[in-house]
């Protein structure tokens, strides 16, 4: 289940970037978390970004997936924290795609 349930969140990451124009770039899922580049009109800040990744695929695996609401220790799909960080001089898009191939590589529980 827990591939079927990866596999959902990817096509929910991806329906969600159409809606709001975001362009994701690269993406792994893996066992625990989610590694995601990319970019987005300026109007959303990069919380914003978050929580609409978050809350949507949360109740779209809530409502598809019924057991895994009970698995959860207090009913969270995602956790509160994330990381983002911006493309810039010293981190490059580059960089950041080959670590996001290399979590699809060596870290990836299910292979898209």
């Amino acid at each position: 289940m827990r591939e079927e349930i990866a596999k959902r969140v990817e096509e929910v990451f991806r329906e969600i970037a159409e809606v709001y124009e975001f362009e994701i770039e690269r993406m792994a899922v893996v066992e625990d978390h989610v590694h995601i580049f990319l970019s987005a009109p300026p109007k959303y800040a990069p919380g914003e970004i978050v929580r609409i990744l978050k809350s949507r695929s949360a109740k779209v695996v809530f409502k598809e997936f019924t057991d895994v609401r009970r698995e959860l220790w207090g009913g969270e799909f995602w956790s509160d924290g994330y990381f983002v960080r911006s493309v810039g001089d010293e981190v490059t898009a580059e960089v950041i795609r080959r670590y996001i191939e290399y979590h699809n590589s060596k870290q990836l529980v299910f292979d898209f």
